[in-house]
């Protein structure tokens, strides 16, 4: 991303430019795509809850703007910009704010690279409103450094909701701390034929006590959940599809379980373990994500 110095540079070129009637980066005129813009992102497009949870917790403002105006680089400009893209030079209004270290003013400007137009213009973004994760300047008040090009979103009502109800999870002082591994793995057959309790210990950033359980019965589906505490809870449920804790298992844990794990030497119990453990995983889904 450019810094402010860049920007301000390539601003004074653009004035330049446009007082020689040389129409290189305007975005006014005939060069307009015509088409309607796009509305907020389908189903198929937009972030996942993945995707939204990693924007969140990365970035530290999280923003809906409307565009007010924008000025586009010169090729020279952004020489690492393939031609099929265009840097842009954003100018907004701040319209609504989500998250943020501080007060913001009623403007916001960054600079952000998009996809021209199916007939290589540039992209008419003015008067439309978007959805912004980024970090803003410690140095220059007022403009913020979007995490990707990626983390511009379409705004809209099914957008902001996802994205409200993601931050307000976040801050709630109960989520699960971020895993990075397992350990100490038992599995335990029961009484029964078929009856068997497998317990996983996991091991987390701050050292926090979580594990998993799966306890299977004669004729019954098999039974898991999560424990966050010192002892394993045994009416531990799962984590709620799009939650923190949905997050941090379904998106966390290993594929495998490390064979350093096994508290038992012998065959049967790390197999029933390993089996346990896939069934978690099949139980979690899969961590889709599209944007991060």
């Amino acid at each position: 991303m450019f810094v402010a110095t860049a920007i301000t540079r390539c601003r004074a070129i653009l004035v330049g430019t446009l007082a020689l009637g040389v129409a290189a980066c305007a975005t006014t005129g005939p060069a307009r795509s015509q088409d309607a813009p796009p509305a907020e992102l389908s189903e198929a497009q937009a972030p996942t809850y993945a995707d939204l949870v990693a924007m969140a917790m990365e970035a530290d403002t999280v923003v809906l703007v409307s565009v007010e105006d924008q000025t586009a680089f010169p090729a020279e400009r952004a020489p690492s910009v393939p031609p099929s893209e265009v840097r842009l030079y954003m100018e907004t209004l701040v319209q609504g704010l989500l998250k943020a270290p501080r007060p913001l003013g009623e403007s916001l400007t960054y600079v952000v690279d998009r996809s021209r137009d199916a007939d290589g213009d540039v992209p008419d973004l003015e008067e439309r409103r978007f959805l912004l994760f980024g970090d803003l300047s410690a140095s220059q008040p007022g403009s913020l450094q979007l995490l990707s090009s990626d983390s511009m979103l379409p705004a809209g009502p099914r957008i902001e909701e996802r994205t409200r109800r993601v931050l307000t999870q976040l801050a709630a002082a109960d989520i699960p701390p971020a895993i990075t591994g397992v350990r100490d793995v038992i599995s335990v057959p029961g009484n029964l034929a078929g009856e068997s309790e497998t317990q996983m210990f996991v091991e987390t950033a701050t050292g926090a006590p979580v594990s998993l359980s799966v306890i299977r019965r004669p004729n019954q589906a098999p039974e898991w959940g999560i424990s966050l505490g010192e002892l394993v809870d045994s009416s531990a449920t799962p984590p709620e599809p799009e939650t923190i804790a949905w997050y941090r298992f379904a998106c966390f844990l290993p594929r495998e379980l490390p064979q350093d794990a096994f508290l038992q030497t012998d065959r049967a119990s790390q197999a029933q373990a390993r089996e346990d453990y896939a069934f978690v995983l099949a139980e979690l889904g899969p961590c889709e994500r599209r944007f991060t």
